[in-house]
């Protein structure tokens, strides 16, 4: 086939997205496809023209645009086939205030939270007892993200985060490890269970992508029970947001036993160190592989 790999954009994590992109590429020509690479920065005007041209688009933007739902919109309106989840649930997603909302709706567990949708008075101060986080509510990677550990580092934290980002939200520390989920069509994969290597206290942008940052272990060393909640709750999440094809969902696992659901993520970091590659495989997918079944669902929604 003809396929148009859709990557960079212009968010925060474009360098995410050109790094697995470069995997991909290689992935579809060894699978014998014949790959036009397309970055919307450079050129978003002509992205229906190209799709147009092409069988098949394969998405690896992160942030907005792309886990935002506006460029599956704009396949959708070419019927050009992608993988992953369509516009809608793409959106729903990306945003977490949204998304928590939905996770609740649906009996899923996730942490307390505050949306902020603008800077806060000097007097403001957050529900939750130091430490919190605040992130933005639309980023991932672990980027616009900042520990505030007391009251003095309140205001500089918010300013930093409102200069690059629009809209915030707050939420409470939870003990406890990280854990990842992936589900791939109707199924969720093995959990991985995420330890900083570096001392790092919580799971970073350097610990994400940087070759040894985490210790990424697969499957999760977890109790049985646990194992098989965090699949459910992860397929139950990819079903309340309506995704498709793929997903990734994550969650702390506290000492007492309890899972909190932070967010799903509707493209999944595809580099070399990513999480849903490290799933697959441990189900006997290939990187390879794993690449053709994302086309394989992607041509199947289409239908």
């Amino acid at each position: 086939m003809n396929i148009l790999l859709i990557a960079g954009g212009w968010s925060s994590e474009r360098e995410v997205s050109l790094n697995g992109a470069k995997g991909i590429h290689e992935a579809l020509l060894r699978l014998g496809h014949s790959v036009t690479f397309f970055d919307p920065q450079h050129s978003l005007d002509g992205l229906l023209d190209a799709a147009r041209e092409h069988d098949f688009a394969f998405i690896n933007l992160h942030g907005s645009p792309g886990e935002d739902g506006m460029v599956q919109a704009m396949l959708a309106s070419v019927r050009c086939p992608f993988q992953g989840s369509c516009a809608t649930g793409s959106f729903l997603a990306l945003n977490k205030s949204v998304s928590k909302q939905i996770f609740l709706d649906n009996g899923l567990p996730t942490a307390e939270w505050e949306f902020l949708a603008k800077r806060p008075s000097e007097e403001w101060r957050p529900k939750f007892s130091y430490p919190v986080f605040i992130k933005s509510n639309t980023g991932g990677s672990s980027l616009g993200l900042s520990r505030v550990a007391c009251e003095s580092e309140l205001a500089d934290s918010l300013d930093a985060l409102f200069a690059t980002e629009s809209e915030l939200i707050v939420e409470p520390l939870i003990e406890g490890v990280e854990v990842t989920c992936g589900v791939l069509g109707d199924i969720a994969l093995p959990p991985i269970l995420i330890e900083p290597a570096d001392g790092s206290i919580f799971f970073d942008y350097e610990a994400k992508y940087r070759p040894g940052g985490a210790r990424e272990i697969c499957p999760a060393p977890l109790p049985e029970a646990i194992t098989a909640q965090v699949q459910d709750f992860a397929l139950k999440a990819h079903n309340a947001l309506g995704l498709r094809g793929y997903s990734r969902a994550d969650f702390i696992y506290s000492p007492d036993g309890s899972l909190h659901l932070l967010e799903v993520n509707t493209l999944p970091g595809m580099t070399a160190t990513s999480l849903l590659p490290q799933e697959a495989a441990a189900i006997g997918l290939s990187f390879d592989d794993l690449i053709a079944r994302l086309i394989e669902l992607g041509l199947a929604a289409q239908q």
